[in-house]
């Protein structure tokens, strides 16, 4: 009794140290989603590849998130997740160097580390999701990532007066790279203070999946084939890739097809960042209650309207009040889905099938970031708008065709 009473007490520790990364976290994300192309035109000159430069954090964001996963299950989610955050802030400083010195491989090698860090640092959610009950789940995960709430008020706070009167130039991008470093360290010193790893709990408390008996870990090619996966990693990939493309993309074509200040762009970017996540503990309460089908539906459908939008929006408020929809929508699909996962995976399991998810969803976000980039600079933000819409919509479609489901049953069991 004293034993399960302990762990309840670390539960809610550190419940809370995750959340407050997840704020730095998010913070510097900002940041990113910000500058990555600008940074990436004005290092390297480049500007015919708009998308590439959010590509490169997309893709090597994906690239760590399986191996990431599988290192969690292994060695626990304390010391990965710490390893990632120190290799975000060795990305930042690597950016913020090599953007002064206009050194173009620089910047690249800093995106990647950045990238790594993300997909790392993202699997946090799998931490929460161990220390949690399938009944309280989703509520666990929304817990932690409603951290991410007061990243999107510290974002704009710290980076927006940094850019207020000053004009955009190579020197003025290093300082803002520089305070993202800053919040990387101040993550990794949160992560040193979480104790027991989360993994031990849920191997003590909640030791199998949902719906399947104890066993040795199965493999990814099982775990990809169990009920409700399919669905739940088909919403993840089109929910996170038109959600990152959109947003990394907003940034560039505000200040340069809409001719508004650099400044102009944070608060655009915390609005977004704070519909992801302010309405997530509703929003774990809602899958909870009612289960996942409905809620993967809804967030893609969210996501594609508030895609749809930004053809016509021009003004800075239009434009934050669109991105806040299109994270809203992401946020809606993010936490059924991975609701989903996590409820049909032991501990041990858990880690690989979200990194694989995250893998994937990060490819797709790449993907779509270098074809948006051409877009953009091809037939500008109407013609963006309208394939982001398509790729949220035909899912969408889908999976409301493809399920049925009643009220209150259980998150991950579509079709």
């Amino acid at each position: 009794m004293g034993s399960e009473l302990s762990l309840q007490r670390a539960v809610r520790r550190n419940t809370l140290l995750l959340a407050t990364s997840t704020a730095v976290t998010s913070a510097t994300m900002q940041l990113v989603a910000a500058l990555a192309s600008t940074t990436f035109v004005i290092a390297t000159g480049i500007e015919g590849l708009l998308g590439l430069g959010p590509a490169i954090f997309l893709a090597s964001s994906a690239s760590a998130a399986l191996p990431a996963g599988r290192a969690m299950d292994r060695f626990g989610r304390k010391p990965v997740i710490a390893v990632g955050f120190a290799l975000g802030a060795i990305g930042t400083t690597v950016t913020a160097f090599a953007v002064g010195a206009e050194l173009g491989i620089g910047v690249v090698l800093g995106f990647a580390l950045i990238g790594i860090a993300a997909g790392t640092v993202l699997l946090a959610r799998a931490a929460a999701g161990d220390m949690y009950p399938p009944e309280r789940r989703a509520r666990g995960i929304s817990l932690v990532l409603f951290g991410s709430v007061f990243g999107a008020i510290l974002g704009p706070a710290v980076f927006g007066p940094i850019f207020s009167g000053r004009d955009l130039t190579a020197d003025s991008l290093v300082v803002p790279w520089l305070a993202g470093g800053g919040f990387m360290v101040a993550g990794l010193l949160l992560i040193l203070l979480v104790r027991p790893d989360p993994k031990t709990i849920g191997e003590r408390l909640f030791p199998a999946a949902e719906g399947v008996a104890p066993a040795p870990p199965a493999p990814l090619r099982e775990l990809v084939r169990r009920p409700g996966v399919p669905s739940a990693l088909l919403a993840a990939f089109s929910s996170f890739g038109v959600m990152v493309a959109v947003m990394n993309l907003t940034g560039y074509a505000v200040v340069h097809e809409h001719g508004h200040s650099q400044s102009s762009v944070f608060p655009i970017i915390g609005a977004h960042v704070f519909g992801m996540f302010a309405l997530v503990l509703v929003i774990g309460q809602i899958v909870d209650r009612f289960g996942g089908s409905v809620v993967l539906v809804a967030g893609l459908a969210l996501e594609g309207v508030s895609s749809l939008g930004l053809a016509w929006a021009e003004g800075v408020w239009a434009t934050a009040l669109l991105l806040f929809g299109l994270g809203l929508g992401w946020n809606l699909a993010f936490v059924a889905a991975t609701t989903a996962l996590v409820n049909r995976t032991a501990p041990a399991e858990r880690g690989k099938l979200v990194g694989f998810s995250d893998l994937s969803s990060g490819l797709v976000g790449a993907t779509l970031a270098i074809l948006g980039g051409w877009i953009l600079q091809g037939w500008g933000v109407g013609a963006l708008a309208a394939g982001a819409t398509v790729v949220a919509f035909l899912p969408a479609l889908f999976l409301a065709r493809s399920f049925v489901s009643p009220p209150r049953r259980p998150v991950g069991e579509a079709a």
